[in-house]
């Protein structure tokens, strides 16, 4: 439960950096008043965002219970169909030719276009923050063009609303007209967090046009100026502003109908509008009405702030935006040869900005089983049955929190919520960017912790969450993991204080790499968290060893994730990959304990930066007992593989083989040295084309397995560009050190690199889309549209190097 103090602006800024009023950062004077500056300032430039990932637009701070805005707009050319033409809610297969952010940052803001060939046109949402007491000032120009395909005479209708949850005031400062608003609409505000604050909805340019007074209906309601509509919204029902918006329009059209007939109706761009309706709310809707092109400005302003902008300086502001952007861009992650041509920095700059684009800030209950009962040990014979069965029981769920979560998600249409084994891999390029964001985040995850060590791997908090997913998968389950992804951006930030990176800004983004004492106590005051959360894993994750006298280098590092039935270990990722069957409480998983020596890896790392040298000791010694028991419990001689293991008939231990991504695990998480006798077998499965390899990526299960592309079909052929990474990344890391297998790791790098990054940005092209996975035969984009979290590991995967020409430089051949 969420502390009282952590309600006020400073108890926000405080929770922010997991500390209690009174404690320090550091010991040094001087170091703590940079931290303390860096707080309020990173407070500040991450306030405000297009926070509500799962809206086309709709923008809100990082406060629970505060104001809420969001943006609607629809075709009105004709009575059928006009419903399901309005957009709010980002959902699949809705009529995009495309959507997402062009250029975006999360400190500054950006660009997004909506292709909506559904409607007729394209809305663009050029976004920009300054940063300023109470998160300062932000603006959003909103603009439409109709498509080449559109009818002569487009009518667009386009509605903003803002709403103030919980403890607040929000109010319309134009005087009541029925005719409607002329100019500029004008709300007040007023919350403990925010204070005093004032948003203004443009009139916009002149070049705006309206539909021509054709109906006796525009006496009374002329479109040339702005409606606007008062609601009064219950408590944790904002979310539903286009069902209320509906029902009020509702009572509208019900009105203009008894007014003028049935035969004698307004047009619809005259109909499907709402009341003019001013009056005391918590929500206010402004609806506008246009015919071809639009652009109005949305405007924000702290009373505590800089002098409120204009339109003029948006221009001047929405351009700067874009300049900076492109020149750190340039910078950080642009891509190298082959992909340094203008068609790839284009794409790399809209895969990035949508995954920083789709940054959210969730608040909300979760729903919770934590029982604990025997059958959940999942420890005997058939326990995976008994599982099922608990789950159906009724009185055992319960409602926890509620919680707050700064997260990436992994799909704006489909997943707009907190994946944990995700996060990782969407962090690895945005701590490239913005280090300070990225730890940000990964505080914000380890703040969910129970007083177990656990995290719960899906985060589906509050009703706006929950109302995306199915009801039989919303529960949560605290002895089920995730594959531990966060560690990698531990080792991330290893790695940059250890290289004593220079950074080109003494900024806020990068505090912790040009002040490595901040870091280092960053670590210190997280560690007690990590240390909780492995030891949690080490506890509930364990696989058994004595029990069925496996031969291993130690008796305790074998590993079984929780949780699994027959089809699918949903908690490993890899939900449908085939696994031994039937389940059995024997098992050992050869993801899993690879996830664990990553894991322990970094535990130790962190451990020596921050002095703990008993505790490095520690991990150390579990981490060589892990990469022992790795090829002793997993390594198949026959198979020339590493596989899971299971327990017969016979109540014997036998391997269980199925070549794919499980098969190399050990080598995707980086614990095969480049001289391992087992890296041979690894890079011939990879390379051969009736295995893992294909001219678009590596397969999730070998061709030649006989599950191969049967059932679900999820895990077993797809190619998935996040275990992709961890290859290109893992042979980038064998090629450039010393090892009888450079020369081959380096050739399959450079092959693997260009087919996947070719693949991706030619599916984008194609459909408008980055895809949650690609088909293997063709490399056809398929399952989840505009998946655009791990699958913009394709940026990264542009931006490392061209070892084909190094090599060659190397050799004298360049």
């Amino acid at each position: 439960m969420l502390q009282l103090w952590r309600f006020s602006a400073l108890g926000i800024l405080l929770s922010l950096f997991s500390l209690v009023p009174g404690e320090s950062w550091v010991d040094d004077p001087a170091e703590y008043v940079l931290s303390e500056n860096r707080t309020r300032d990173s407070y500040d430039t991450l306030l405000w965002g297009p926070y509500r990932p799962n809206l086309y637009f709709g923008v809100r701070p990082r406060i629970p219970k505060s104001l809420m805005t969001g943006l609607l707009w629809a075709k009105v050319d004709s009575f059928q169909g006009v419903q399901n033409n309005f957009r709010h809610t980002c959902e699949q297969h809705e009529g995009m030719a495309g959507y997402g952010w062009d250029e975006y940052d999360v400190r500054h803001g950006g660009r997004q276009t909506i292709h909506d060939a559904g409607n007729s046109v394209d809305i663009t949402t050029e976004f920009v923050k300054t940063p300023g007491p109470r998160g300062g000032t932000w603006a959003v120009r909103v603009k439409g063009t109709p498509r080449e395909d559109a009818p002569a005479r487009l009518m667009s209708t386009v509605l903003f609303y803002a709403g103030m949850e919980g403890f607040g005031s929000l109010s319309v400062q134009n005087q009541r007209d029925d005719s409607g608003i002329l100019g500029s609409v004008v709300l007040e505000g007023s919350s403990n967090e925010l204070r005093d604050f004032e948003l203004k909805i443009t009139e916009g340019p002149s070049t705006n046009l309206h539909p021509p007074p054709n109906h006796k209906s525009y006496e009374g309601k002329p479109l040339d100026r702005s409606m606007v509509a008062s609601l009064q919204v219950p408590e944790g029902a904002m979310w539903q502003a286009k069902s209320l918006i509906f029902a009020q329009m509702k009572e509208e059209i019900d009105a203009m109908i008894a007014l003028y007939g049935e035969d004698n109706p307004p047009p619809p761009w005259a109909t499907f509008t709402i009341a003019n309706d001013i009056k005391e709310g918590n929500m206010h809707v402004v609806q506008k009405v246009f015919e071809g092109s639009f652009e109005f400005d949305i405007i924000y302003s702290s009373a505590e702030g800089p002098t409120t902008i204009t339109s003029d300086d948006l221009s001047e502001m929405i351009e700067d935006t874009s300049i900076q952007f492109g020149k750190r861009f340039k910078k950080l992650l642009a891509p190298r040869a082959p992909f340094n041509k203008s068609k790839y920095q284009d794409f790399a700059k809209s895969m990035f900005s949508n995954l920083v684009g789709g940054i959210g800030y969730f608040y909300g209950d979760s729903v919770v089983d934590k029982s604990y009962a025997p059958e959940y040990e999942e420890e005997n014979e058939g326990f995976w049955q008994e599982t099922a069965e608990a789950r159906m029981r009724q009185g055992r769920v319960r409602l926890e929190g509620p919680s707050e979560l700064y997260t990436s998600i992994p799909s704006r249409p489909f997943f707009p919520r907190g994946f944990l084994w995700d996060e990782g891999f969407h962090l690895i390029p945005v701590a490239d960017w913005d280090m300070d964001l990225t730890l940000e985040i990964v505080r914000s995850w380890f703040n969910l912790m129970d007083e177990d060590g656990w995290i719960g791997r899906e985060q589906i908090l509050g009703q706006e969450a929950r109302s995306k997913v199915p009801e039989e998968f919303q529960v949560q389950y605290p002895h089920y993991a995730n594959p531990p992804t966060l560690f990698l951006i531990f080792e991330s930030l290893i790695d940059k204080l250890q290289e004593k990176l220079s950074t080109e800004e003494k900024s806020i983004r990068s505090a912790y790499l040009q002040h490595p004492t901040i870091a280092i106590d960053y670590l210190r005051n997280l560690y007690p968290l990590l240390k909780r959360h492995y030891f949690w894993f080490r506890k509930t994750q364990w696989g058994d060893i004595k029990s069925y006298d496996r031969e291993a280098f130690s008796t305790k590092e074998g590993y079984r994730w929780r949780g699994r039935d027959t089809r699918h270990i949903l908690t490993s990722g890899l939900d449908d990959y085939p696994r031994a069957q039937p389940p059995h409480p024997g098992e050992l998983h050869t993801d899993l304990i690879s996830w664990m020596g990553m894991m322990t890896r970094s535990m130790r790392r962190i451990a020596e930066t921050i002095g703990e040298s008993d505790d490095a000791s520690e991990f150390a010694r579990y981490e060589t007992a892990i990469v022992r028991n790795i090829d002793d419990l997993h390594w198949n001689k026959k198979e020339q593989t590493y596989c899971d293991a299971t327990i017969d008939d016979y109540e014997e231990s036998v391997h269980v083989c199925h070549k794919g991504y499980i098969s190399i695990f050990p080598f995707l998480t980086g614990l095969l040295p480049p001289d391992s006798p087992r890296l041979k077998a690894i890079l011939d499965l990879i390379s051969d084309p009736e295995e893992l390899w294909s001219d678009y990526g590596l397969r999730s299960l070998s061709k030649s397995d006989e599950f191969y592309g049967t059932d679900e079909n999820y895990w077993r052929s797809p190619i998935w560009i996040n275990m992709n990474y961890l290859a290109v990344k893992s042979l980038h890391d064998i090629a450039i050190r010393t090892g009888p297998h450079k020369s081959r790791a380096t050739a399959i790098y450079t092959s693997l690199r260009k087919n996947l990054v070719d693949n991706v940005f030619n599916e984008w092209e194609r459909t408008g889309f980055a895809w949650e996975q690609y088909d293997p035969e063709t490399g056809a984009g398929q399952r989840t549209q505009h998946f655009t979290g791990w699958t913009s590991l394709v940026v990264k995967i542009m931006a490392m190097p061209d070892l084909s020409v190094e090599e060659a430089v190397v050799h004298g051949e360049l």
